[in-house]
C-alpha cells in the first residue's frame, strides 16, 4: 500500500504503462506469428516491410530492445527468402 500521493500515482502511471506496451507487444508477436505461419513468397514479401517498420516503432516507444527488433527482423528476413516462389 503507498504511503504517499506521488507513490499512488506512480503505480497508477505504471499499471497503466504496463497495459498499452502489452497491447502493443502483443499485436507485435500475433504479426509475426502470421507472417511466419505465411507460405507464400509475394504475401509474405508484401507483409515484411510492415513488420520492420512495426518492430522499429516498437523500439522506439522502448517496449523492446533494439537487438530483439534486429534479430525478429533477421529471422524473419530468413524466412521470406527460404520460401519457395509458387
Amino acid at each position: 500500500m503507498a504511503n504517499h500521493k506521488s507513490a499512488d500515482k506512480r503505480v497508477r502511471q505504471n499499471a497503466k504503462r504496463k497495459e498499452h506496451n502489452h497491447y502493443y507487444a502483443k499485436t507485435a508477436r500475433n504479426a509475426i506469428k502470421a507472417l511466419r505461419e505465411t507460405t507464400e513468397k509475394k504475401e509474405a514479401e508484401e507483409k515484411l516491410p510492415q513488420m520492420e517498420s512495426m518492430l522499429d516503432k516498437l523500439v522506439n516507444k522502448g517496449i523492446i530492445h533494439k537487438n530483439k527488433a534486429s534479430n525478429l527482423k533477421s529471422g524473419l528476413a530468413k524466412h521470406v527468402a527460404k520460401l519457395s516462389a509458387e
